[in-house]
This record gives structure tokens, C-alpha cells and sequence, in this order.
């Protein structure tokens, strides 16, 4: 499998994923027999280590496969993504333990980094209680993640910079109960329910902490920001996202008539204006995205830690990028007119989708407030960066 197989393969499947779209909806999360079909297909070991059987491509590649996916389904695109970056707790897990845990070419992993759980440890095992929200990709995978606080004597265990310490815990399926709370406006194709372990016992080395742990595995890859790959993961699945909501607007109008009228949209002068910025806007902010993601890249291929400029400059594009790609979104349902607001229409779906992405943490306002006070040259923690 190599990332050119992985990349026709997802192209080719853009008008699957688009048909079936609304069948992941009504479920609520993917069928089993598609997240098997993505997984034989290579889309959930972009990020794995060669070594597990990872293809171990680059970050613009990833992008670009998670865009493509995502042209066909967003639900489909961040399933993707979480399997995807829950999996490099492979570059960081020792190779035995490593080899345990993706021993199955096909392996499916989820991961909540929030720190949500609870952990003390017990001679060579951590005993982990804990409830996480946003268990996205969970019904069909072998393994899951979640976050939890390390407590000594009732109280968290504090990191040097004086932030709680957390490591993720990394259970077997069968550990976990999964919690259907998935009842929600957008991207509802992704089973993104709460997940809940009671009394689990995880071996030491079956956990990791992404904030101290360094990767075992040598590769550019992992020197890259991994909070960043996070947050392009979620940007490149709204870019892929925005872009089919504007195609499908586009189609929409040069058909479309408007009640009393001879003209299609696409013949009037205030929807021709509206598509031109929306296409500046979209093309404008994928261009930062991508210039971000290569400065990053080449400097993760020099060194092992990234400039503070290089690293805020990433997550200033990612941020960007998904909070413009809502905006184009909304552009492309306001021209949709008023079939758009029925459920079954696409530009209402990818309106809906779009907006549910701006929630997440990795690209909330906060991020511009960071990246401004580096800009600015003032002190700040770049632990989460």
C-alpha cells in the first residue's frame, strides 16, 4: 500500500461517500462494513509508523487524503483524521508493546486527549476510572484512548511548568463501555458518543504522555507538532468540507430558477459575486494552510523542536482555515435557497457539519489569541502548541 493507492482510492470514492451520506446520518456513525473498507484501503494508517505497517506519509499528504474523503462525507473525513492521529501513540509506545497493540493491519484506534479519566498507578499497571465525551470513530474500533490525570495521595501529579500531569490510556475494546449520547446537529455520521472504563487495569507501557514522552521512533513525522497534526487534521476536513458545498452550490444554480423568474441563479449578478468570493475566500485560506504546513515540515525535517513562529503559524492557518471554511459553508446555503433548509439536502448538511467543527478545542478562538501573543513576542506556554 502506498500513499498514491491510498490517494486514487479515496478520490474514487468521493461519489460513494457522497451517496451514502445520509445513511451515516440517519445511523449516527459509520457501518462496520465501511470503516472495514476504509481500513483495507490504507486510510487509517497515514500516520502509523512504517515499521507497525504505517505508510508514515507526510503532513501534506495527509491533508490532502483527509480533503479528499471529506469531499465525499465530513463524518467520513473525521473518522479518518481520529483513527489516524490516535494511531501515532505508536511512534511513542514501546516496540513490543507497539506491536501488540497494531498487530492487525486493519486496526481501527480512537483517542480523546482531554484528560477526563482518572489514574494511580499500581506496581507495573495504572488503574483508570474515567468518562470521555467525543469518542468519535468508536463503534468500530479495537482500541480506544482516553486522557487521564495521574493522582498521587488524592491530588493530580504536577508537571515542571506546573501543569497537571495526564497520559493516555490505551484499553482494549472490550474494557470500554460506549455510551449513545450521540444526538447532535453536525457531523453525525462520526458515533462521536461519550466512552466509559470502571476499574480498568492498562500496563504502564500501554500508556503515553503526548506532553513529556519523546517519540521512540525516529522520523521527521514525529518531530512535527503533534497537536498540530491534530488541528490539521479537523482543518483539512473542513476544506474538504467547504469545497464540496461549493461545487454542489455551483451545480444548484446553473439549474436553479428562481419562483416567477426565467434566469437561473447562476445568471444573476449578486449569486455570480457571491461564488467568487467564496472561491478566493476557500482557495486563500487552503493556500495558508499549506504554506504553514510545509514551513513546518521542512524544519521538522532539520531539527527536533520547531520555533515557537513556525509552530503558531501552523496552528493560526488550522484555526483559519476551519473558521473560514464555516463562512464559505454558509455562503453556499444561502444561495441553496429554501431547499437547503431541509435536512436531506447537502449544503444543509454541510452547513450543519462545518459549524460542529468550529467547536473543537484545537481550533477554538483561544488559538488566536495564542498565536497573537507570539507574534507579539510575549511570554507564552507552548506546551499545547
Amino acid at each position: 500500500m502506498t500513499y498514491a493507492e491510498v490517494s486514487n482510492w479515496a478520490r474514487a470514492q468521493i461519489p460513494t461517500f457522497r451517496e451514502k451520506a445520509q445513511s451515516f446520518e440517519d445511523l449516527r456513525y459509520l457501518p462496520s462494513d465501511t470503516a472495514k473498507e476504509m481500513a483495507s484501503a490504507g486510510l487509517f494508517r497515514l500516520l502509523t509508523p512504517e515499521y507497525l505497517g504505517g505508510l508514515e506519509v507526510t503532513p501534506a499528504q495527509f491533508s490532502e487524503i483527509l480533503q479528499l474523503v471529506s469531499q465525499g462525507d465530513a463524518s467520513a473525513g473525521w473518522c479518518t483524521m481520529i483513527a489516524d492521529t490516535a494511531a501515532l501513540v505508536g511512534a511513542y509506545l514501546p516496540e513490543e508493546t507497539a506491536r501488540e497493540v497494531f498487530s492487525d493491519p486493519d486496526v481501527i484506534l480512537a483517542g480523546i486527549f482531554a484528560p477526563m479519566g482518572k489514574a494511580v498507578q499500581d506496581g507495573k499497571n495504572y488503574i483508570v476510572n474515567g468518562t470521555w465525551q467525543w469518542a468519535s470513530g468508536s463503534m468500530n474500533c479495537d482500541w480506544l484512548s482516553g486522557g487521564a490525570l495521574i493522582m498521587e495521595d488524592g491530588n493530580p501529579r504536577l508537571l515542571p511548568n506546573g501543569m497537571p500531569d495526564s497520559r493516555m490510556m490505551i484499553f482494549s475494546r472490550s474494557d470500554v463501555e460506549l455510551i449513545d449520547t450521540w444526538h447532535v446537529a453536525g457531523l453525525k455520521g462520526t458515533g462521536s458518543g461519550d466512552m466509559s472504563v470502571s476499574n480498568v487495569a492498562v500496563p504502564v507501557e500501554r500508556s503515553v504522555s503526548l506532553l513529556i514522552d519523546k517519540p521512540v521512533v525516529e522520523s521527521p513525522l514525529y518531530v512535527f507538532p503533534v497537536f498540530g497534526l491534530l488541528a490539521l487534521g479537523i482543518a483539512s476536513v473542513a476544506v474538504g468540507n467547504a469545497r464540496a458545498a461549493l461545487d454542489a452550490v455551483k451545480e444548484i444554480a446553473k439549474g436553479k430558477v428562481a419562483p416567477g423568474g426565467r434566469k437561473t441563479l447562476a445568471d444573476r449578478p449578486v449569486v455570480q459575486t457571491e461564488i467568487a468570493k467564496a472561491e478566493a475566500t476557500l482557495r486563500s485560506a487552503r493556500a495558508f494552510l499549506a504554506e504553514s504546513v510545509d514551513q513546518a515540515w521542512q524544519a521538522a525535517q532539520t531539527t527536533d523542536t520547531l520555533s515557537a513562529d513556525t509552530r503558531s503559524d501552523l496552528r493560526l492557518s488550522c484555526t483559519h482555515a476551519t473558521r473560514v471554511c464555516a463562512d464559505v459553508c454558509r455562503v453556499a446555503y444561502d444561495l441553496g435557497g429554501g431547499s437547503a433548509v431541509f435536512l436531506s439536502n447537502e449544503l444543509q448538511r454541510r452547513f450543519r457539519d462545518a459549524h460542529t467543527m468550529t467547536q473543537h478545542i484545537m481550533v477554538s478562538p483561544a488559538i488566536y489569541e495564542q498565536t497573537g501573543r507570539i507574534k507579539l513576542d510575549l511570554n507564552t506556554d507552548l506546551t499545547m502548541l
